[in-house]
């Protein structure tokens, strides 16, 4: 019994130091084709200890205010951290969000967040969902107060942080570790780029349309520019996205452009997840584009495509599903 308890322990040792060493693999490692991060790494270096505690903390049920709703339960890894193919998401009671809830992979490129770049850094990125009555309804000082009342994470933060006295800073710290730790880049089309594998003439022919019609707002390597876009949804705007932030007239209907990255997954698409497939997008962008006076001027014309080009561009846009990213157990709770 001795023996097998002793092998069964060095097993499970094993085991976790192979874990440990897959998540510090993690510490923000891209491809040497993709920009420099945005995030200052430097302010908030990645830890072992900074990454599991950040990972509880984004499946913390508690920071809502009935203990019902995590970030997890919005940013689903098996829908490339969106929601659960539905266009709003539920809060605390049932209430109904009033945005889709994005991808949030590849954060520490990001320069702001939310659809009308209403939050503009990573570390207090989680206040907005956490405060938003439709969401969470929870104060940080309810969250603090949680957090602080349970030994278990007061000792993980003093592992983490260095102090067992759970504070704002350290909590949005940690949680901002495993979120810029969430890379997508080890899709196909990330293998081809890399040399490892070939693209089919059906994809390959896709991301050539893709690179002549989309690729202004939709940048590669990240598919997205970050920058906030009016694209023709409506003429009059029920939702103002970024003029609510900016109280600009000229920003009336713009939404950031988001990452294209294992769009396959995420839909429903648009801010308000009016469209449920690829190519009805496709369909909007070629016949569907309403004219205001803040539309992008790039699409005065919509964006010519035929139904053979559609379905050339989706077969590409396929090939942006990252799987190591969906299977990675390293992120689950």
């Amino acid at each position: 019994m001795k023996k097998i308890s002793f092998f069964a322990l060095l097993l499970v040792l094993i085991s976790c130091n192979k874990n440990n060493e897959k998540i510090e693999a993690m510490n923000l490692s891209y491809p040497d084709y993709f920009p420099s991060p945005v995030y200052d790494v430097s302010s908030n270096q990645f830890t072992l200890d900074r990454f599991n505690l950040g990972k509880k903390l984004f499946f913390e049920k508690r920071f809502s205010s009935d203990n019902s709703i995590s970030c997890g339960s919005c940013h689903s890894q098996t829908h490339a951290f969106a929601d659960h193919n539905i266009p709003f998401s539920f809060g605390v009671g049932g209430a109904v969000g009033t945005r889709n809830s994005p991808s949030i992979v590849n954060l520490a490129w990001s320069p702001s967040f939310m659809w009308d770049g209403g939050v503009n850094h990573l570390e207090v990125f989680p206040i907005a969902p956490i405060t938003n009555h439709l969401e969470m309804n929870e104060s940080i000082a309810g969250v603090l107060e949680k957090l602080n009342a349970d030994e278990t994470y007061r000792q993980l933060f003093k592992k983490a942080y260095g102090n067992e006295q759970i504070t704002d800073q350290a909590m949005l710290k940690a949680m901002a570790v495993y979120m810029y730790s969430i890379v997508s880049f080890n899709s196909k089309y990330d293998q081809y780029r890399k040399g490892e594998t070939t693209l089919t003439s059906n994809e390959m022919q896709g991301m050539q349309l893709f690179q002549q019609k989309c690729a202004s707002c939709h940048t590669e390597p990240l598919f997205t520019n970050y920058s906030y876009q009016n694209n023709g949804l409506d003429s009059v705007f029920s939702d103002l996205g970024r003029a609510l932030i900016t109280q600009n007239a000229s920003d009336e209907g713009k939404f950031k452009v988001p990452t294209l990255r294992n769009i396959e997954l995420t839909y429903p698409y648009m801010h308000d997840g009016r469209f449920w497939t690829l190519q009805q997008v496709l369909n909007h962008y070629s016949s569907g584009v309403k004219q205001s006076s803040t539309l992008a001027p790039s699409l005065s014309s919509g964006i010519p495509l035929t139904s053979e080009e559609k379905a050339l561009i989706i077969d590409f846009l396929e090939t942006l599903t990252d799987y190591d990213l969906l299977g990675n157990q390293l992120y689950y709770e």
